[in-house]
């Protein structure tokens, strides 16, 4: 009797046990939670991302097909009206004149000199910590901080850049920095090398330090002087962090606007107006949105074709490489 019972009362236990589920139903509840936990963290950014990126930029291509003050409905369908004006204005033709003016001044000055000055500083130099800082100080300024500083000395008759132009003896440059049209667009350049080229100073410095030293050694020991040094080893390590700071520079003199606008608000006479400035003077000054809108969707495309053949033909590379080289290792 006392073993009847017992054996009852175990299979009694043995069905109230949950009975687990088969293999297949366990690797699907798995993936399930794992595509939940998933979407946890990306639906958030997905959702700011199409309120913040796409949806403002579908909304300025729709606006640019129309003719709109800014205020009451949008009736006035224009089709591509603003796209043929704007390739008809000599104002936003001079903006793409000014955008290449600043981008070929950057790849061929700006950074040359900061790639100078990052091989200077990566020398044992005697407070070459000071002077990193020094340098890379004025990218921690905001754009409006900088151009209100450089307004003031580039003020006529009272700033200290008439005063150094008297001492120097070039009298004709006295009171025209910024209102004369043939010196205002390289005056912005010296302001804009002052702000950023700490920063891409910065970003080869940190590349020129990952390059091992052991190479370098052993390129001197083969006999290769300073510049061939320079030439065939530093350079081609260097080239990914080179290509970003292309990069960084380009879309950077494609979208000024800030430090263009407070130093001058694209004068005299549009000389130093850049693509931004024009769309935010006919969009919101003139009260011409749709034409405005235009304008930005240029910009942005001008922006993203960039973008792309940079991740096309640098980027795809450059991480082809990265990635070689690490499972070689």
């Amino acid at each position: 009797m006392p073993s009847s019972v017992s054996t009852l009362t175990e299979e009694r236990t043995q069905d109230a046990l949950p009975v687990a589920p088969p293999a297949p139903a366990r690797s699907l509840l798995r993936g399930l939670r794992s595509w939940a936990s998933v979407a946890w963290f990306l639906v958030p950014a997905l959702v700011l991302f199409l309120v913040f990126v796409l949806a403002p930029i579908a909304v300025a291509v729709y606006t640019g097909f129309f003719k709109w003050s800014g205020t009451g409905p949008m009736d006035d369908f224009v089709g591509i009206e603003n796209y043929t004006k704007l390739f008809d204005d000599q104002v936003f033709l001079g903006d793409l004149g000014h955008g290449l003016y600043l981008i070929t001044l950057s790849i061929t000055v700006q950074l040359p000199f900061a790639l100078f000055t990052a091989v200077l500083l990566n020398q044992r130099l005697r407070g070459r910590a000071v002077y990193r800082m020094l340098f890379f100080a004025p990218y921690i300024l905001s754009e409006v901080v900088t151009a209100v500083l450089f307004t003031m000395i580039f003020l006529p008759g009272a700033g200290m850049a008439d005063h150094l132009a008297g001492a120097l003896g070039l009298e004709g440059l006295r009171g025209k920095w910024l209102s004369d049209p043939s010196t205002v667009m390289p005056t912005l350049f010296v302001v804009m090398t002052w702000k950023y080229f700490g920063f891409h100073m910065m970003l080869f410095l940190a590349g020129l330090q990952s390059i091992p030293g052991e190479l370098l050694e052993a390129a001197s020991i083969d006999g290769a002087g300073v510049w061939q040094r320079f030439r065939h080893v530093t350079l081609p390590l260097l080239g990914p962090t080179i290509r970003i700071s292309v990069f960084l520079s380009v879309i950077g003199a494609i979208q000024l606007f800030d430090l263009v606008w407070v130093m001058t608000a694209g004068g005299p006479n549009h000389s130093s107006e850049t693509m931004a400035i024009s769309m935010f003077q006919f969009g919101f000054k003139r009260y011409q949105v749709g034409y405005a809108s235009a304008i930005s969707v240029v910009l942005f495309m001008i922006s993203l074709v960039f973008s792309l053949f940079y991740q096309r033909y640098a980027l795809r590379r450059d991480l082809s490489g990265a990635v070689t080289s690490g499972g070689g290792r």
